[in-house]
């Protein structure tokens, strides 16, 4: 019982110690150390943006569905997935749908999963509005993406054309 009781504290401090890990790549470093091996990567999953509900009018808010489906062996979404709306050079990247919490979702092959753009759109020709081209996403524990053209207007900017009014949801499972 006495060697039991030892592995508590030893199984508690590896789980600390690989959430820590965890914390750290989602930190926006591509460097060596950024690449976890069990997270989905883009050139394992297969990427689709769906029907997008579009924002008609400037002040209107849109949403933009993406799925994820697994190809490959299994693997993890953790924390949220990174998505820049740029235009000819001008980007900005999205933040975490406010309120929103990450959850780790496990998936087999073939499993699926899915995550929503919303933004606001802007007023065309609008100084802080920016007039997205493309989006590029990339899937958290990653350093490659996968890029989409953006056809959905121009977003509101938050006082700057790199600070969209636009945010990503959580993942969230897929099907049955």
């Amino acid at each position: 019982m006495g060697l039991f009781m030892r592995a508590i504290p030893l199984t508690v401090t590896a789980v600390a110690a690989a959430l820590l890990l965890t914390a750290c790549n989602g930190g926006g470093n591509n460097g060596s150390g950024g690449k976890n091996s069990s997270a989905c990567q883009i050139g394992g999953v297969s990427l689709q943006v769906g029907a997008a509900s579009v924002a008609p009018a400037a002040g209107d808010t849109g949403e933009v569905p993406i799925s994820i489906t697994n190809q490959s062996k299994t693997c993890t979404l953790e924390n949220f997935p990174a998505v820049t709306l740029g235009q000819k050079g001008v980007s900005g990247k999205l933040p975490a749908q406010q309120g929103a919490t990450a959850q780790t979702l496990k998936l087999a092959k073939g499993d699926a999963a899915t995550f929503t753009i919303s933004y606001v759109r802007g007023k065309d020709g609008d100084a802080t509005s920016l007039a997205a081209t493309e989006m590029k996403i990339t899937l958290p524990g990653g350093d490659s993406a996968q890029t989409f053209p953006w056809k959905y207007g121009p977003i509101a900017g938050q006082g700057a054309r790199n600070k969209p009014n636009a945010s990503v949801s959580a993942f969230q499972q897929a099907g049955d």
